[in-house]
């Protein structure tokens, strides 16, 4: 292979985009929780000090449906909220922003929002203290996932969240099944949280059922490491793994030290994370999320859609909120300009 030969092979390579149907009304539509985050107003002191709160909504999926709605796609969200003021704060919140809620279902048992509390200690220094007990979210039935729904779009986004409990974990797995029959993309994001997990062998057990059913999987390496039973896991063997079913594209974040992609056809792709100001550290992983898929939506390649995950967590980490945080294309676009 000549040089010229072999610079074009690899410009080829570095432009490789991922594929969508074009001829959906939705670009993304999410599954599983949407609650309230309550962030701590006041800096650098523990929660037992922490006296003012700020009210948003949270929830990795939500995050990620308004995330990719404020970046101008068309996100739509299937979930279900507690009937009280906090279910009706996040349905219009949610709307308010542009993310379809007509498959947002109203509990009518009893059940409450989620809550999350953060602690800001430093930016070094944050926590989160999540009530997840008999939550409205963890109650989606399966009967109320609709097929219709479901068909009119590009993508179906699964937070391993809603997988830690019944019925929540089948409604998941009907969607899932309902997005491979009507040819839409299942990205799984891992979205690990302790709170509602019986043990790490039963987050293993149905992170690797769905994992293994998706298009596109996305996470860090430590949630990837829960997954496969496993400490100090290799990037490597989870890719040969999850290589043998039906993934195509799997995204590993190591922190600082930047994200990799994946490719099924044999490429690898790296971006740097960007150095920011941070305030506190939760909320990248969705803000990365929001704008990876935003950028692959749009026709950009999975280089760059690195770079777009990477500049939005960075804005995120340096703003107060999660959701209420999510940059619009403009500023992403700005940061990697600038970096560049």
């Amino acid at each position: 292979m000549d040089i010229e030969t072999l610079k074009n092979t690899r410009s080829c390579l570095s432009k490789m985009r991922y594929d969508f149907n074009t001829d959906r009304e939705f670009d993304i539509i999410a599954i599983g929780r949407a609650c309230i985050d309550l962030n701590a107003v006041e800096y650098n002191r523990p929660m037992e000090e922490t006296m003012t709160f700020t009210k948003y909504v949270g929830g990795s999926p939500a995050n990620i449906a308004i995330g990719c709605s404020k970046l101008g796609l068309k996100a739509g969200f299937i979930g279900k909220i507690s009937d009280d003021q906090h279910g009706r704060f996040i349905e219009q919140y949610m709307r308010n922003v542009g993310v379809d809620t007509s498959h947002m279902v109203v509990d009518q048992e009893g059940h409450k929002a989620g809550l999350t509390f953060t602690e800001i200690k430093s930016p070094e220094d944050c926590s989160i203290l999540m009530y997840r007990e008999n939550v409205a979210d963890l109650y989606l039935k399966p009967s109320e996932v609709d097929e219709e729904y479901i068909k009119r779009s590009k993508i179906l986004l699964v937070s391993g969240t809603a997988l830690s409990k019944s019925p929540s974990r089948e409604a998941v797995l009907k969607a899932i099944s309902l997005a491979k029959k009507h040819d839409v993309k299942v990205i799984f994001e891992l979205d690990y949280r302790p709170y509602t997990w019986t043990s790490t062998d039963e987050t293993s057990v149905y992170y690797s059922l769905v994992a293994e059913k998706a298009d596109v999987v996305i996470g860090t390496r430590d949630e990837y490491d829960i997954m496969e039973g496993t400490k100090d896991g290799k990037n490597e063997e989870t890719v040969r793994y999850l290589f043998q079913h039906s993934p195509d594209l799997i995204i590993i974040k190591h922190g600082v030290e930047g994200s990799y992609a994946y490719a099924k056809s044999g490429e690898t792709f790296q971006a740097n994370a960007y150095r920011t100001k941070v305030l506190k550290t939760f909320g990248a992983g969705d803000a990365y999320a929001s704008a990876f898929l935003y950028a692959l939506i749009t026709g950009k390649d999975i280089e760059t859609a690195l770079k777009y995950g990477s500049a939005s967590a960075a804005i995120v980490v340096s703003r107060h909120s999660s959701s209420d945080a999510m940059p619009k294309a403009e500023e992403i676009e700005q940061l990697i300009a600038e970096r560049s």
